[in-house]
């Protein structure tokens, strides 16, 4: 059961979010404000990461963790596979850093001009812990955007230049992606390969792997904007601020 606390009364900084359960627009003030953070976080360690990076030495033993997934989706590499332009990476950590500023400036918005509570200005974005309809509607739209993010990087491998390759260490595009569900499932139920997911060792089931993940999403996600919870689900799951916190460390 979520404990609903009157705003006025005073509770530790320590407690986090658990001080803003009742104020919906506080607490979309923080996670915006939070998302900040990872922005800027990302736009400065691929900048600390540029400036220390050699190109003479992989990237493997420079212990850099931003920069190899960059160069993974082509951005800076050349016909065979090598770092041949660091501007893109340049101008996607001053990206990251700009926006994160406006992600900041969006938190504070929200804090201290926003209403308190969406559901008394907005009622499409106010919601209670204990409206199970709304949850799921939340649920939808959460859905819908991995589906898109999951589209996006097909895309990416089968129009937009491609992907790099480390079998062959070269860039291409990925023109025949694996539709085969049984190829594609086989490797979350252990008939495909002897290391569950980690036995994908090519860019075809990468992609047709994402093409199903984005379908599945965005299918799944208009099933929960158009339906209501059934009786069961209502019944067997607690509908409460903590419990959706633990579902999703527990997923």
């Amino acid at each position: 059961m979520t404990m609903v606390m009157p705003a006025n009364t005073s509770i530790p900084w320590r407690a986090g979010n658990a001080r803003l359960v009742d104020q919906s627009g506080l607490l979309l003030g923080a996670h915006v404000a939070h998302a900040g953070l990872i922005v800027a976080w990302a736009g400065a360690m691929t900048l600390l990461e540029l400036s220390n990076y050699d190109p003479s030495q992989p990237m493997y033993g420079q212990g850099l963790i931003l920069l190899p997934n960059l160069a993974r989706l082509g951005l800076g590499l050349g016909p065979d596979g090598n770092v041949i332009n660091t501007y893109p990476y340049f101008v996607i950590g001053a990206l990251h850093l700009i926006s994160s500023a406006f992600l900041g400036a969006g938190g504070l918005f929200h804090v201290f001009k926003g209403p308190r509570k969406l559901e008394e200005k907005f009622s499409f974005f106010g919601y209670r812990w204990d409206d199970a309809n709304q949850m799921t509607n939340i649920i939808g739209f959460h859905l819908i955007l991995l589906g898109i993010g999951a589209f996006l990087l097909v895309a990416k491998a089968i129009a937009l230049g491609g992907l790099y390759d480390p079998a062959i260490h070269t860039m291409r595009l990925v023109t025949s992606p694996t539709l085969n569900p049984t190829t594609i499932f086989g490797y979350l139920f252990g008939t495909e390969g002897r290391f569950w997911l980690a036995s994908v060792d090519n860019l075809e089931d990468v992609v047709g792997g994402h093409i199903w993940i984005g379908l599945i999403c965005i299918l799944g996600g208009i099933w929960h904007l158009r339906t209501e919870p059934f009786q069961w689900a209502k019944n067997l799951f607690v509908w409460s601020g903590e419990a959706y916190l633990s579902y999703s460390i527990g997923a």
